[in-house]
């Protein structure tokens, strides 16, 4: 990345910088979470100083998880952007200590099996203890959403994390075919995985509302951990998209 003097960037630059495709630049501005600066005259779109500094707010905000709609809500709520800022900076130093210690906990394992060393459990597992991620949920749908999951989890056994992994990956793999054969959407086909992936949901101990559920098809496209899983940005689309055309005629918990 180079320095520049611009006081103002295109779209294609600022794909250059940040990695951000110009069709979700497209999709921020239609929704109104990131509209250009200015528009030119040949229908160009251009971001100043200011409109960075929210892009960046709102990559952060995606890498922590939260959908389109939360993003908005709080970039919206805190007027402060130094307080804003310097609290997005304590997550990600949070974040990289998160890491730093699996780092660690992954090479005590490989010199212990390399050597013949003897292995510590309570190294090899050190920052993979999954309520790590109890501040996001709680921040997310509430302290209730945390401790409900968490006891659920825990109550699982080892047998059940792994027979709920086995099922997660069948639906994930599922979506993918549907995706590579061109699958209408709104098909019935399509609409007996959305169905399978609904009654997944439920099963992990959590009350399915439509909002919750059409939030999550969103977070899939908006939060880049998610699209991963699906094949990457246009996997999620086409989740959502199966997701939104079954959630036109589901029952729902609140229903």
């Amino acid at each position: 990345m180079h320095a520049t003097n611009a006081t103002e960037w295109s779209v294609h630059e600022l794909t250059r910088l940040t990695g951000t495709t110009s069709r979700t630049l497209r999709h921020y501005d239609a929704i109104g979470l990131l509209p250009p600066s200015r528009t030119g005259a040949n229908g160009y779109r251009f971001y100043d100083a200011d409109a960075l500094v929210r892009l960046q707010r709102i990559l952060l905000l995606r890498d922590l998880g939260l959908g389109l709609a939360a993003i908005a809500e709080a970039l919206d709520g805190l007027t402060d952007e130094a307080a804003a800022l310097e609290r997005h900076l304590a997550e990600l130093v949070e974040e990289r200590h998160r890491l730093e210690r699996r780092i660690a906990a992954v090479r005590h394992t490989l010199a212990g099996r390399q050597d013949g060393g003897r292995l510590v459990p309570e190294k090899m597992f050190d920052g993979f203890d999954h309520a790590v991620h109890a501040d996001e949920v709680t921040r997310r749908w509430g302290r209730d959403a945390w401790e409900s999951s968490d006891r659920w989890w825990r109550d699982l056994g080892e047998e059940g994390r792994v027979a709920f992994g086995a099922q997660t990956q069948a639906i994930v793999a599922a979506f993918a075919d549907l995706a590579a054969r061109g699958v209408a959407a709104d098909s019935p086909e399509a609409g007996e995985v959305a169905a399978r992936h609904h009654a997944w949901l439920r099963g992990a101990a959590r009350t399915v509302s439509r909002g919750y559920f059409l939030g999550l098809a969103e977070m899939y496209v908006a939060d880049e951990r998610f699209a991963a899983t699906y094949g990457g940005p246009d996997g999620a689309a086409y989740v959502r998209e199966v997701l939104v055309a079954y959630a036109e005629h589901a029952t729902f918990d609140e229903d």
